[in-house]
């Protein structure tokens, strides 16, 4: 994005350097291959990190201003609410990349190439860019390169590396949108793998509701890939009954498997996990209904979750009170630039992330197109 938008005539000698062998490779496997590329309902209550610097940044370049430059280079995504509220999807990831790569024929690119490091060079102004393959002599360095999650699509430290190298805080690093590993008393959560029910799941003071995936190491799925980003070593409760309560089924003469409209064999499971007979819910005790009105608040201390190789994104990164606002030059080092997941600036499920990348990536352009 960043260097489709450069002044082609100002900037005539642009690089990329890319550790993959082909571009946008993370772009490529998002979304199910089909890039969920930004979000309807877009706000900065959607991330974690500055939030007035989140809203200035979604004020400057819109998710309207993202869809109508995509428009008129011929991609045009749209809403699929079956897996998260307001997500827009293209019709493939292909064409995000193609678009780019057609956007950007004009600028070399350095493929299959990993930064090792980078030197300022004070005589001329410039920095070096050491790579695997060859130096590379630049004026200014802008820094794209993701942060730790997807380690299979070349992601480094190398940002990280490099923020810390001119003085940079890192704020903690953690895998976000991830799913969770359980503790034992949730051990019944993996023989269910493969089954999925829509939820609601309650987090550090926050509602959200969605599609929960059961999965052999735990959960996972869009309900809980958001709510991993709020998770903070402690509990959350989920609702397996959202927008429905519980109390008007005892009245039924079905058995409980039967009766509440949930997958028999999570009802089978979710029965022996909190040592109730699977009898008609009519018949049921005041005790035995208390048992199963944990469905409405079933609440958990995750054990941790699936790590850095799972992980959509990762959460925490550069400081941000030490980048420039406006140009998101770095504020200890003239030239070199911070943008994208690196910083720390992280969105939930549902296209937020590439919104605000690509938010970040036109206002740098633009500021970069005025020097």
């Amino acid at each position: 994005m960043l260097a489709s938008t450069l002044n082609k005539r100002k900037y005539k000698n642009i690089c990329i350097i890319d550790t993959n062998s082909k571009v946008g490779s993370k772009i490529k496997v998002s979304g199910g291959a089909k890039c969920n590329i930004t979000n309807e309902l877009v706000t900065n209550k959607n991330y974690l990190g500055d939030k007035d610097f989140v809203e200035e940044i979604l004020h400057k370049y819109t998710k309207d201003d993202l869809l109508n430059f995509l428009n008129k280079n011929g991609v045009v995504p749209k809403i699929n609410p079956k897996i998260v509220k307001g997500t827009y999807f293209c019709n493939s990831s292909q064409d995000v990349i193609d678009m780019f790569l057609k956007l950007t024929t004009h600028i070399k690119k350095y493929l299959d190439t990993k930064v090792l490091d980078i030197e300022n060079i004070i005589e001329s102004d410039s920095y070096k860019i050491k790579t695997n393959k060859q130096d590379i002599q630049s004026k200014k360095i802008v820094i794209a390169s993701g942060g730790l999650s997807f380690s299979s699509l070349g992601a480094t430290s190398i940002a990280f590396d490099i923020a810390k190298k001119y003085g940079h805080t890192i704020e903690k690093l953690e895998p976000a949108l991830v799913g969770f590993t359980v503790q034992k008393d949730q051990f019944w959560f993996k023989k269910l793998s493969g089954i999925s029910t829509y939820v609601n799941t309650f987090v550090d003071g926050r509602k959200f509701e969605g599609s929960l995936l059961f999965a052999h190491k735990g959960c996972s799925g869009p309900i809980i890939l958001t709510s991993s980003l709020y998770w903070k070593k402690g509990q959350l409760a989920i609702d397996f009954l959202p927008n429905k309560k519980i109390e008007d089924f005892f009245k039924s003469n079905k058995k409980i498997s039967s009766a509440l409209p949930l997958p028999k064999r999570f009802i089978e499971e979710f029965l022996q996990s909190i040592d109730l007979e699977d009898k008609a819910i009519s018949s049921l005790k005041i005790d035995e209904r208390e048992k199963l009105s944990k469905l409405k608040y079933y609440e958990f201390s995750p054990a941790g979750n699936f790590g850095y190789t799972k992980a959509e994104v990762t959460k925490g990164g550069i400081n941000t009170d030490e980048i420039n606002h406006n140009t998101f030059e770095s504020l200890k080092q003239k030239g070199l630039y911070f943008i994208g997941e690196c910083l720390n600036i992280t969105g939930e499920l549902g296209g937020f992330n590439f919104q605000i990348a690509f938010s970040q990536a036109n206002i740098c352009a633009k500021e970069l197109n005025k020097l």
